[in-house]
C-alpha cells in the first residue's frame, strides 16, 4: 500500500518521523487505514460521524473530570415532556411505577411588570440546561450559579450556534430556561399505604436583565439559583454523565433520556435486570402512538447509544432489555466521579 492515500497533515507527519526507519512499512499500512477510516467517518451522515468521532474519541483516550457533568437523578426516572404541549395545555404528569412528576407552567414578569405564561420546559433543551446548571453548582459548589460567562459557551459545546434572532438555537435555549425559571415541580412516591410529595422546584430565583424587544424578553441571566431543597437534594442525587456522550444526543430528548435512565439503572442493580417491553413503554413511550413504533424506535435509539458506548451492557431479547451492573469504564466516566445516592 502507498502513501498516495495519506492527506491529512498530522498522519503526513507521521510518516515523515518514520522514514528511513526500521518498520517504515509497517507505519505506511497502519497511516493508510487511520486514514481510510477518517474518509469513511468523514463519508457519514452528520449525526453518525458525530456518533462514530465521539467513539473514537472515547476509545482512545481516558475520561476525565473536565468531561464529567451532572444531572439530578430525579431526571432518569421521570423525565419532562418531548415535545412543546398544546397552548392550553399547563401541566405534564409522567408516571413510572409508584413514582409521579408533575409539572406545571408559571409566569414571568416582562420589563413592564406584564405576566407572560411560560410553556412547560420540554425537548432536549430544558434537559441540557437543567444539565448545565446541574453541573456548574457541582463544580462551583454553591446553590447560586454564576453563568453569565459559560452559558454561551456551553450552548456551542453542545454542537449548537450561538446565533440569537426568532428562530436562533440561544433563543430557544432562552425560552426553555425561562420556562424552568417559572414552572413548579413535585415528585410523589407511595406505597399504598401512604404517599410523600416533594417540591423540586428546580429555580429558586434567577437574575435578569429584561428588555422592551417583544421577540428578546430576556437576555442571559448572570446568576440562577436553586431552592435550598433542590440543591441538597443535587448534592445526595448527582448523576454522573459524559460531556461526549451528552453532545452525541443533543438533539433529541428521548435519547438523552435513555441515556439519563441507562445511567442511574445500572448504577443502582447488583445483577442482570430484565425490564418488559411494557415497562419500557411505560418509561419512554409517551410520543410514541402505539406499541409497534415505539419498539422499532426504542431499538434504534439504543443501538446508537451503544454505537458511543461500545461496553455498555445492555441487549435487546423478545422479552424486553436486559442490563448490567456498569462500572465507570462501560460508561466513559473519570474513576474520580461523584456517586448516585442509591434509593
Amino acid at each position: 500500500m502507498g502513501e498516495a492515500p495519506v492527506r491529512d497533515a498530522d498522519l503526513l507527519a507521521e510518516l515523515e518521523a518514520a522514514r528511513g526507519k526500521f518498520g517504515f512499512d509497517y507505519v505506511v499500512r497502519q497511516v493508510a487505514e487511520k486514514q481510510a477510516e477518517r474518509d469513511r467517518i468523514a463519508a457519514l451522515p452528520p449525526a453518525r460521524r458525530r456518533r462514530a468521532m465521539i467513539s473514537a474519541d472515547l476509545a482512545n483516550s481516558e475520561p476525565t473530570l473536565k468531561d464529567l457533568r451532572h444531572v439530578h437523578s430525579v431526571l432518569a426516572i421521570v423525565g419532562l415532556p418531548y415535545e412543546r404541549l398544546p397552548a392550553n395545555q399547563q401541566h405534564f404528569a409522567r408516571q413510572q411505577g409508584n413514582m409521579a412528576l408533575d409539572v406545571t407552567a408559571g409566569y414571568l414578569r416582562d420589563a413592564n411588570g406584564n405576566a407572560l405564561l411560560q410553556p412547560v420546559p420540554f425537548g432536549p433543551k430544558a434537559r441540557l440546561i437543567l444539565m448545565h446548571l446541574c453541573s456548574e453548582s457541582i463544580q462551583q459548589k454553591s446553590a447560586t450559579i454564576e453563568i453569565a460567562d459559560t452559558f454561551t459557551g456551553f450552548v456551542r459545546d453542545m454542537g449548537f450556534s450561538d446565533s440569537g434572532g426568532r428562530r436562533g438555537p440561544l433563543t430557544a435555549f432562552k425560552e426553555q430556561l425561562n420556562a424552568l425559571a417559572a414552572c413548579s415541580m413535585r415528585m410523589s412516591v407511595w406505597n399504598g399505604q401512604s404517599v410523600r410529595t416533594r417540591n423540586i422546584t428546580p429555580i429558586d430565583e434567577m437574575d435578569l436583565w429584561l428588555t422592551h424587544n417583544p421577540h428578546q424578553r430576556s437576555l442571559w441571566p448572570s446568576t440562577v439559583t436553586f431552592s435550598p431543597a433542590m440543591y441538597d437534594s443535587l448534592k445526595r442525587h448527582a448523576l454522573p454523565l459524559n460531556a461526549h456522550v451528552v453532545r452525541a444526543f443533543a438533539a433529541s430528548a428521548r435519547k438523552l433520556d435513555l441515556y439519563f435512565w441507562l445511567g442511574w439503572r445500572m448504577y443502582n442493580i447488583d445483577a442482570p435486570l430484565t425490564l418488559s417491553w411494557a415497562a419500557l413503554y411505560d418509561q419512554f413511550g409517551g410520543a410514541n402512538a402505539n406499541a409497534r413504533d415505539f419498539k422499532r424506535h426504542f431499538k434504534d435509539d439504543l443501538k446508537e447509544i451503544k454505537e458511543v458506548l461500545e461496553k455498555l451492557p445492555a441487549r435487546l431479547t423478545e422479552t424486553g432489555l436486559t442490563i448490567e451492573p456498569a462500572d465507570a469504564d462501560a460508561l466513559a466516566l473519570p474513576t474520580r466521579k461523584l456517586s448516585v445516592k442509591k434509593r
